[in-house]
């Protein structure tokens, strides 16, 4: 095993200071030593700072995550695949920057891909499951050709929970027939949350810069939370969802999972924008002419700002969450001390019959139906020929290593059982009734009654309204789980759900396409807290 990333490395002369592409001002010969940071508490401005300065190349930096993976995977299965490509990459992009091009702020920094998010090179798409395996797309993913056009490197395809969580009801969380069981860094054999759990768990470990997840509901949001991470849920339309595996057109999303707040609104800022492959982005009041999100990121942000707090949305926590209450409250605290009003008591009126109705979740089975439909028919190549969502289900439930059926199809016999597309008679007054209980008598209703810029929920109670509506969520660390908390376990029995340490999350909530004043929130509360810098891993890799 080498140890070179270790080592002081010297700045190389060739190194250029670029801050955008073609403005470059070249450093002078000297030599300097300076050393890879650790990649465990590695920023984008820390990797930049380096690569500009020639500390290091994003050949050596590929390399160094690499070798975390390796290390890392047997305890935790975070990472589903390695490109092959990486290196060769990282070559040709250091070698632009050597001639002073540098295709923008993240040029030559490497970033997991969710297996969900289908990229134009060996890797898979698979939502984590055989059925898919050796299927091939027309084109790539909107967001990944994005991201390479700003230079960025796609390190790997991180591990999902099988079928973005849309399969099971008795599976658990992070787990895939591909990989096995994800697991988080904070108490053994903890459950990583899902759908996006190897995203997470990765950026929260060091394995990559930072990571792309998707969210239909709480997707992107809870794996944050329980890695101690940064997660920004997008409203539906900002981000492209062309050649991602599909769960509803209405709800899913493409977001950054990040260490910071600054470094989720970089990697936002890189893929975001209108794309006349996916509808939905051309609602977008901005087009391609997206505001600053990193220039949102001041700590001034919650200066002036009106925080609303639901709490019969906070009610239905249950006794034994009390410490999540208890940091949400002293994070009220910090949030007010940052120049902001926080307004108790402005409630989602419709909260409790949401809590007992079907109707959302038949929009998102009858969206399934047809979006899967959709998505298979664009395949280029397609193996076991699968056509809908009943061929998934009888391939899952032939092919002995799908586990079936230890892990159920609950949800897919429910969707079928349900006969509904999105196109079928009285779907789309169904899809009314639903949005009820989100705008009027939720979110939307609760900001204009009390003239709001936000409400902020523990982010175990954050996804579900917003997923109605498409509406944006930012999750930052708020703490863990204290010191005699009981351990509980999930349904299944082989995770812990609940234990000391375990990381728990805020979430600012606001209307669509708000993300700019959302990230500017988050940060300001981020760097009152810092919280992330805090808590203590039960597991960390050592090189």
């Amino acid at each position: 095993m080498h140890f070179w990333h270790l080592l002081p490395l010297v700045a190389l002369p060739y190194a250029c200071h670029v801050l955008l592409p073609g403005r470059a001002e070249l450093p002078d010969n000297g030599r300097q030593e300076c050393d890879l940071p650790a990649l465990i508490d590695a920023t984008v401005d820390d990797l930049r700072e380096g690569l500009e300065n020639g500390c290091f190349t994003s050949v050596e930096l590929v390399k160094a995550y690499t070798l975390r993976i390796h290390e890392a995977n047997p305890r935790t299965n975070a990472v589903l695949e390695l490109n092959d490509d990486a290196v060769n990459i990282a070559r040709g992009l250091d070698e632009e920057r050597r001639r002073c091009h540098v295709r923008g702020p993240l040029h030559g920094l490497p970033v997991l891909i969710k297996d969900l998010i289908g990229t134009s090179d060996q890797l898979n798409n698979t939502a984590g499951s055989y059925a898919l395996l050796g299927t091939k797309l027309p084109a790539e993913a909107t967001v990944v050709t994005r991201l390479r056009e700003q230079g960025l490197i796609i390190l790997g395809k991180s591990s999902v929970s099988e079928w973005a969580n849309f399969r099971s009801f008795n599976s658990s969380n992070g787990w895939n027939a591909r990989l096995g069981q994800t697991y988080g860094a904070y108490y053994p054999e903890q459950d990583p949350s899902g759908s996006s759990s190897g995203s997470a768990v990765a950026t929260d470990l060091g394995l990559a810069t930072f990571a792309l997840g998707t969210e239909t509901s709480g997707s992107i949001l809870l794996p944050s939370e329980n890695s101690n991470i940064v997660g920004i849920k997008p409203t539906v339309g900002l981000t492209s969802r062309h050649m991602v595996i599909p769960i509803s057109e209405r709800q899913d999303t493409i977001g950054p999972l990040a260490k910071t707040v600054k470094d989720a609104a970089m990697l936002l800022q890189a893929f975001a924008g209108a794309d006349p492959k996916d509808n939905y982005t051309l609602a977008s009041p901005f087009g391609n002419f997206l505001p600053d999100y990193v220039d949102a990121c001041k700590r001034s942000g919650l200066r002036g700002k009106r925080i609303g707090v639901p709490r019969n949305v906070i009610d239905y926590l249950e006794q034994n969450d009390a410490p999540i209450i208890s940091l949400f409250d002293q994070a009220i605290s910090v949030i007010e001390s940052a120049g902001a009003a926080v307004i108790d008591d402005t409630n989602f009126t419709s909260y409790n019959d949401f809590s007992s109705s079907s109707i959302p979740a038949l929009v998102v089975a009858a969206d399934f139906t047809s979006n899967t439909a959709t998505y298979l028919s664009s395949l280029t190549s397609n193996p076991n020929q699968l056509h809908s969502v009943g061929d998934i289900r009888r391939f899952v439930q032939q092919t002995p290593a799908e586990e079936y059926p230890s892990r159920d199809t609950g949800i897919w016999d429910s969707v079928i059982a349900a006969g509904m597309t999105n196109t079928s008679p009285g779907f789309w007054s169904l899809y009314q009734e639903s949005l009820k209980f989100a705008e009027e008598g939720g979110l939307l209703g609760a900001l204009k009654r009390h003239e709001l810029d936000a409400v902020i929920l523990p982010t175990h109670l954050a996804p579900d309204i917003p997923a109605i509506l498409g509406t944006p969520v930012i999750t930052v660390p708020m703490g863990a789980y204290s010191d005699g908390t009981p351990v509980r376990h999930n349904a299944r029995g082989n995770l812990v759900d609940q234990a000391p340490g375990i990381p728990l999350g805020i979430s600012f909530l606001g209307p669509k396409w708000s993300e700019e004043a959302l990230i500017g929130m988050a940060y300001a509360f981020e760097q009152r807290t810092l919280v992330r810098d805090r808590l203590e891993r039960h597991y960390e890799p050592i090189l």
